[in-house]
């Protein structure tokens, strides 16, 4: 359960991007969201790959968690909540986002040719102030990730994967776990956005 949905959508990003051809050799991946679930998960799996892990989130009080992690280099995300150009200077080449919105779309302005970002979450909005710009002068892919509907033969690359690739005393840094009673108090940690990696509620 500490792996969980978001354990699972990481991988999926991963494999995704995989697909697309991009290595650790072609240069930094940039994780959004960092300190959530998803985005814990994501630099735990990518930098145990070899990648170089640019993590992006709005609490960089977090920033000794995130490089325990494998992230090397955390910067706080407004600087990806900014205006959005069509293209802006290239810095990476692969993204992992789970927040969407102009995050999502300044990201992609900044990935370097023929790279990809695997999208998988909308924390931020819905919406995607963007433009075709990094797709017909760069040749960036966005890769849509869907936890729901993915079928069972990804479903079990994924899960046979994080049975092997997640480093487990990543993933225990990443867990709190907590007891049913405990739930009401932490909700409310979780709205205001103060909840960092992943929480297992432990039913006696």
């Amino acid at each position: 359960m500490a792996i969980g949905t978001a354990g699972y959508t990481a991988m999926l990003c991963k494999i995704a991007l995989e697909h697309q051809g991009l290595t650790p050799a072609d240069g930094p991946v940039v994780v959004t969201g960092a300190a959530g679930g998803v985005g814990s998960m994501a630099i735990a799996l990518m930098s145990s790959a070899g990648w170089e892990v640019s993590a992006a989130t709005g609490r960089t009080e977090e920033a000794d968690y995130l490089r325990a992690l494998g992230a090397t280099t955390v910067f706080h995300r407004d600087e990806l909540n900014v205006p959005v150009k069509a293209l802006a200077k290239e810095k990476w080449a692969a993204g992992i986002d789970s927040v969407g919105s102009s995050t999502l779309a300044n990201v992609l302005s900044m990935i370097r040719y023929g790279g990809a970002v695997a999208a998988c979450g909308l924390a931020g909005g819905m919406d995607l102030p963007t433009s075709v710009a990094p797709f017909i002068l760069r040749g960036v892919s966005l890769l849509g990730i869907d936890s729901v509907m993915s079928p069972k033969v990804r479903r079990v690359e994924a899960w046979r994967r994080l049975a092997t690739e997640l480093d487990h005393s990543k993933l225990e840094s990443i867990t709190q776990t907590i007891s049913l009673e405990q739930t009401l108090d932490i909700g409310e940690t979780l709205l205001a956005g103060q909840v960092r990696g992943r929480i297992v509620v432990e039913i006696r």
